[in-house]
């Protein structure tokens, strides 16, 4: 039996919480994106944030951490492109909730590291 939205986003938010920190310092450096990655990474685990903009943001973020997706990270130029288009496509669905106290997080984080 296929897993149930819920299911997926409980697997989604497991696998973000256990593995995007340590994806995002090793390519921090290069990823144009990050300031939105992170701040849709905050706004995915906010209590305040709705289920729906919840699961299409740890959908996102999700696909960003798997070791394998269409265009492999280690290609130059061309591998993120999947990725930032995922998040945007992501962002676009869920930016009503992504706060500027989101955006905060992100900027301070960037500017510390």
């Amino acid at each position: 039996m296929p897993p149930t939205a819920k299911q997926r986003m409980s697997k989604d938010a497991a696998r973000v919480k256990r593995d995007f920190w340590p994806k995002v310092r090793r390519v921090l450096k290069r990823i144009p994106f990050a300031a939105d990655l992170l701040a849709a990474y905050y706004c995915a685990l906010d209590p305040a944030t709705p289920t729906s903009a919840k699961a299409i943001l740890l959908g996102a973020l999700a696909y960003f951490i798997m070791p394998v997706d269409m265009v492999p990270d280690f290609i130059a130029v061309l591998g993120f492109t999947d990725d930032a288009a995922v998040l945007y496509m992501a962002i676009k669905r869920a930016r009503q909730y992504i706060t500027s106290e989101h955006r905060e997080r992100a900027r301070k984080f960037l500017a510390e590291n």
